[in-house]
């Protein structure tokens, strides 16, 4: 079993910046990889970011260039920054993990950005 802690979501302004953090109970190591995914009100889940273990990242191309993903190791958490918000961002963030054949998912951190 993996427990996943999301923490960083909240109220910001257009423009403004967060960053989310995804704990594990496990090494960041144990996981083929490790995503967010954000589901929009009426709309579908969708990948937002994600890294590999060897470290190697992917960006959705809706927030290349104002989200970056990366991770710390040592306290098996891995960050999404997020810069240059827009309202079109606001939606709850999810974080998940690959273990062997499994996916495990954080309870959500809900992020809106509004003025």
């Amino acid at each position: 079993q993996v427990q996943l802690v999301e923490s960083g979501g909240g109220l910001v302004q257009p423009g403004g910046s967060l960053k989310l953090s995804c704990t594990t109970s496990r090494s960041i190591f144990s996981f083929g990889a490790m995503g967010w995914y954000r589901q929009a009100p009426g709309k579908e889940r969708e990948l937002v970011a994600s890294i590999t273990r060897g470290g190697g990242t992917n960006i959705a191309d809706s927030v290349k260039g104002r989200f970056t993903i990366s991770r710390d190791i040592t306290k098996n958490t891995n960050y999404l920054q997020m810069n240059s918000l827009k309202p079109e961002d606001t939606a709850v963030y999810y974080c998940n993990v690959h273990l062997n054949t499994q996916i495990y998912w954080g309870q959500g951190t809900r992020v809106t950005v509004s003025s």
